[in-house]
């Protein structure tokens, strides 16, 4: 702003009273403040940089959150999916009266399904060659209730499950052992007859009734179904369950529930939840997702330090036209309050852009991830790294509120300082040499 911009200015208001806090003219003078002009053009390349950072900052945020927050919410699903939210295992006593234990459990009010499961490890074998698998024995009706695989039936049906001597296999197995439905794969378990000569090993073949795709590949990979009953005579356990899953309403008030299920069990059992079985594993993504968002917000911080640095060449800049001001009746308050408005529009502004930005890319995360990995001709969210088959984002609303008030606050905070300093010019000192 000139001087004859503000002698006009001046020239308008002399004659009117005070203006009100955050008037029209103090709007109108710190947007001619934003205006580039030709002697002003380095302040405002810095308030350029200074938006873009804020509209980075805050869209980075976003993203990375959102994109964690997804990351966390699959691998949640699939694992209770298929895993349970509680398992109730024997004490003392063998497991044999499972179907009495599981009818109990489902009166549990809150308790969605309750069901006895008989585990073990093998090795499986096919044409193309051998992998480790965890063989689960279940019913059929109980298979069916496992919305993750009766869902996800890719080829083949559960239907005769429990009647023939089928398994369902994941889709990785079946393409790793070259197998399709109707094919016999090999199960070879090192738990087999008592001999003379030592235990043997058992080995039987069974067909490929189902073939299902979970999403996570440790899962498609690992994870294969036989009936109950089967899998009972497979690994010689009798009439014994290895013990019995409990899925809930709400996963996360299976600490409120534990009672309940102790009562029920009306039988010596050691009771745990998917909290205390993957611990570690969801302690570790919930450190890495604090400290991210710690390391990204110092992006905005940045920004906001660049507003700083602009704000105050811009004081300097205007040093004649704030003393013109002031001769002519503005007060410091006045002063203070455009300074504010001209440093707080770059910070508001970026960060809605930048809410508009990532909210945009987070909706289009994997179409954008498909594009990056078609462009460098890599797989960047590799299945066999990240266990998903596609890179998730799930905004919350809470984080993302989080991000822009905090975005608002700094740089608002990032302001003050300029704007006391402009409050603060004394109009004699700076036309003193004009």
């Amino acid at each position: 702003m000139t001087a004859t911009d503000t002698l006009d200015v001046g020239d308008s208001q002399k004659s009117a009273a005070p203006t009100r806090p955050f008037s029209a003219f103090e709007w109108m003078i710190a947007g001619r403040y934003l205006r580039s002009r030709r002697r002003e053009t380095f302040i405002s390349v810095i308030a350029g940089f200074s938006f873009a950072g804020i509209m980075l900052g805050v869209a980075t945020l976003i993203i990375v959150m959102a994109v964690m927050n997804g990351f966390r919410s699959e691998l949640l699903g699939k694992i209770l999916g298929i895993n349970g939210h509680m398992l109730v295992q024997p004490i003392d006593l063998p497991l044999n009266d499972y179907d009495a234990v599981s009818a109990r459990l489902e009166g549990v009010p809150d308790v969605v399904a309750a069901f006895p499961f008989t585990e073990g490890q093998a090795l499986v074998s096919g044409p193309a060659g051998n992998l480790g698998a965890l063989v689960r024995g279940l019913y059929e009706s109980d298979l069916r209730r496992v919305p993750l695989v009766a869902e996800n039936i890719r080829a083949g049906s559960l239907d005769g499950f429990d009647a023939g001597e089928g398994v369902a296999i994941g889709s990785r197995m079946a393409q790793q052992l070259g197998l399709t439905v109707g094919d016999n794969i090999t199960i070879i378990s090192p738990r087999g007859s008592v001999t003379p000569m030592g235990v043997t090993p058992r080995l039987k073949a069974y067909p490929v009734s189902a073939i299902f795709e979970i999403g996570m590949s440790e899962y498609d990979a690992t994870f294969l179904f036989m009936p109950l009953e089967e899998a009972q005579a497979y690994f010689n356990m009798g009439d014994r369950a290895t013990g019995i899953e409990i899925y809930v309403v709400d996963p996360d008030d299976v600490g409120v529930m534990l009672t309940a299920i102790e009562d029920a069990a009306e039988r010596p059992a050691f009771v745990t939840d998917w909290r205390q079985r993957n611990v570690t594993f969801f302690s570790a993504l919930e450190v890495e997702r604090n400290v991210m968002f710690i390391i990204l917000t110092l992006i905005v911080l940045v920004a906001a330090l660049n507003i700083i640095s602009g704000m105050i060449m811009l004081v300097k800049d205007k040093g004649r036209d704030i003393a013109i001001l002031r001769t002519m009746g503005a007060t410091r308050g006045a002063i203070m309050r455009v300074f504010l408005i001209t440093g707080a529009s770059i910070g508001c502004v970026g960060t809605i852009a930048g809410f508009i930005l990532g909210l945009i890319i987070c909706l289009n995360i994997e179409s954008i991830r498909q594009f990056v990995s078609w462009l460098t001709s890599t797989d960047v969210f590799s299945k066999e790294l990240y266990f998903l088959s596609k890179l998730p984002a799930d905004i919350d609303s809470g984080e993302t509120m989080t991000v822009l008030i905090m975005a608002l606050v700094l740089s608002l905070l990032a302001t003050v300082y300029p704007a006391w300093r402009a409050a603060r010019l004394d109009p004699v000192e700076a036309l003193r040499y004009e």
